[in-house]
């Protein structure tokens, strides 16, 4: 056996973390000595208890790589180790790599310019539509977004990049052969096409309540900032960000109202040092000895605009306001600036491409299908 086949194995081993693994491999001299190595040597490693010895010296054997990989295979997917050239540098440098990484799609150098966006699965219409409005703007200046494929948030993070025509990894809290949630199935396919769906877990395991906390390093760790959308003081998408301060990265948060409750996590996170977020310009400038200023610029008229449907320089106004929520239509010739007559003429021109629709009590919003991915 390899070091690379060990390294799979010893991921299999319930109980048994990155730290400890390198504090053996530290020890005994490599991944393959400590699968077989005795109980007793194995306890003389920093850290490594007669209960994490004996974990250890009861599963090593009934653990096939070769069947790992197989199973991996069947699903579409490979198992890359820390011995891989394609395994994420960004990755190595975190206190707590993943020994194994099963991957649908592909890693790129080009995601080392990654920004992860993390936020609740119950997120507002403003939330969802943030989240994808500068999703979709980064894919465009070429960054991976990165993210969790949950409901929420992290539909519409994916959903935007895919159609700004970027890169996104979806990080899972189980194992690709257990996709949750499973109505996200088919945006799963779309990522594998256009990034890579990643997990550390071994084929077969199911996402629970101490697996999605865990792969949460992995998305701050891939990424060298984390923007937080909305979550409440304790919720999940709090617990990526608190890793990537650990981690070094930076901490992006999107102001919200003061009454949502939502916002209070973002809000929390403001007040604490993370950088406020109202547009893209708020993390590219975080990044301008990286981003040469000729980079730092959107496509003219894709500001907001779908890929696929032409735009006027009013229609696109039209809709960047309505990005934050519907508006009555006296609301939106003032956000815009257009006539009242003027704005009319465009809605109908809109309605008619699919990009907008009216709601009783002349209220307009943005099409259901420019919403499509975000889930509930």
């Amino acid at each position: 056996m390899q070091d690379r086949e060990a390294y799979i194995v010893l991921n299999m081993i319930e109980g048994l973390g990155p730290v400890s693994v390198r504090r053996l491999v530290d020890a005994l001299g490599s991944p393959q000595a400590i699968l077989r190595t005795d109980r007793e040597a194995l306890m003389e490693a920093r850290g490594v208890g007669e209960k994490l010895a004996l974990k250890i010296v009861a599963q090593r054997d009934s653990i096939d790589a070769e069947e790992e990989v197989g199973k991996a295979a069947d699903a579409g997917a490979r198992i890359i180790t820390p011995l891989d050239e394609e395994y994420p540098a960004s990755l190595k440098a975190i206190h707590d790599p993943p020994l194994a990484l099963y991957v649908r799609g592909r890693l790129l150098p080009q995601d080392g310019r990654a920004i992860a966006i993390v936020g609740s699965r119950s997120t507002s219409t403003y939330g969802l539509n943030a989240a994808d409005r500068i999703a979709y703007q980064l894919g465009q200046m070429g960054f991976t977004v990165v993210s969790g494929l949950a409901r929420g948030t992290d539909t519409a993070a994916h959903s935007g990049a895919l159609k700004g025509g970027g890169r996104t990894i979806a990080v899972l809290g189980g194992a690709l052969d257990r996709l949750y949630p499973p109505e996200n199935e088919e945006l799963a396919n779309r990522i594998a096409r256009q990034g890579a769906v990643i997990s550390e877990y071994p084929m077969g395991r199911q996402a629970d309540r101490m697996t999605f906390p865990y792969r949460n390093r992995i998305i701050s760790g891939l990424g060298m900032g984390v923007l937080l959308v909305e979550s409440a003081v304790k919720g999940g998408s709090m617990h990526t960000a608190e890793a990537a301060m650990e981690q070094g990265r930076t901490v992006f948060a999107l102001p919200g109202r003061i009454d949502a409750p939502g916002a209070r996590g973002p809000h929390l996170l403001i007040k604490n040092g993370a950088k406020l977020v109202e547009g893209i310009d708020d993390i590219l400038e975080e990044y301008e000895f990286l981003i040469p200023a000729a980079e730092r610029q959107l496509p003219a008229g894709q500001a907001a605009a779908r890929p696929d449907v032409p735009m006027t320089e009013a229609e696109t106004r039209i809709v960047e306001a309505l990005w934050q929520e519907p508006m009555d239509v006296d609301t939106l010739a003032r956000a815009t600036g257009l006539r009242s007559h003027e704005l009319s003429g465009l809605l109908l021109g809109l309605e008619m491409k699919r990009v907008v629709r009216t709601l009783p009590g002349r209220m307009v919003e943005l099409a259901e299908d420019l919403k499509a991915g975000f889930g509930k």
